[in-house]
């Protein structure tokens, strides 16, 4: 009886250390903070926003955190994390150590993602500038537009095909130069009246999602996302998840 009770005994520990070697074998699953403050314009979709990338971010087994405090992007509070997410406007409460923090990050070979207002951000510290690619310059348009596919190749664009549709606010951008970044997608100018006021670009050049990399990491920018029913859209969430997951290196 008692050889009986410890040799069942052992089978549990066996089996209890296996289940421990199992689960210490299972990689950890990739992290994402999602940055949402405003120190300027709040856009109204923030929350959906934080809601659809956690969902979206989740079916591809990646963890997302999603914030307001810029007191997560430090040294220590950006170990946990393979990506940083910006959907933000203006000069945030950073300090210069903070702002160092998220350029080491991101050049140490992390990920960078800037949605929508992310170019709205920053104006006065120049190499956040240079990361994510350019500045907000004005919306000349909210209406729809026809956006053609600049890489056919990208995991954030490929399934979008040649040209595409869709309602959305519109940027431009200063500060911006297809020398520094690879351009993904790009509005159509047809789709739209170019001699409305506002519009700044005698090029008629409006990229709208642009990959680069900087540093060892990679930064991934699409000027989409204003709307809740962009937000809604399979294809922009796809278009979205794909640039975080290209950005984190998966």
């Amino acid at each position: 009886m008692a050889k009986r009770y410890f040799l069942a005994l052992i089978g549990i520990a066996l089996l209890t250390a296996l289940s421990c070697a199992d689960d210490a074998a299972q990689p950890a699953r990739p992290k994402a903070l999602y940055l949402t403050h405003s120190a300027g314009f709040k856009h109204d979709v923030l929350p959906l926003s934080e809601q659809v990338l956690k969902e979206i971010a989740a079916r591809s087994d990646i963890d997302v955190t999603a914030t307001q405090d810029c007191s997560m992007v430090s040294r220590e509070g950006l170990k946990p994390y393979d990506a940083v997410v910006f959907y933000t406007t203006g000069e945030l409460p950073m300090s210069d150590e903070q702002k160092a923090a998220l350029i080491d990050f991101v050049k140490s070979g992390k990920g960078f993602v800037g949605i929508h207002s992310a170019t709205d951000t920053f104006y006065n510290w120049a190499e956040y500038g240079e990361m994510i690619g350019g500045y907000f310059d004005g919306h000349p348009w909210h209406q729809e537009v026809a956006i053609r596919v600049e890489d056919p190749r990208h995991p954030a664009t490929r399934h979008l095909g040649a040209s595409f549709k869709i309602a959305d606010e519109i940027y431009q951008f200063k500060n911006f130069s297809r020398e520094r970044v690879r351009v993904l997608m790009s509005l159509d100018p047809g789709s739209v009246d170019l001699t409305k006021p506002g519009v700044r670009r005698a090029d008629k050049d409006f990229a709208l999602a642009w990959q680069r990399d900087f540093g060892r990491g990679r930064v991934f920018y699409t000027a989409l996302g204003h709307r809740p029913e962009v937000w809604r859209d399979e294809r922009y969430q796809r278009h979205l998840v794909e640039g975080l997951r290209w950005a984190m290196g998966l």
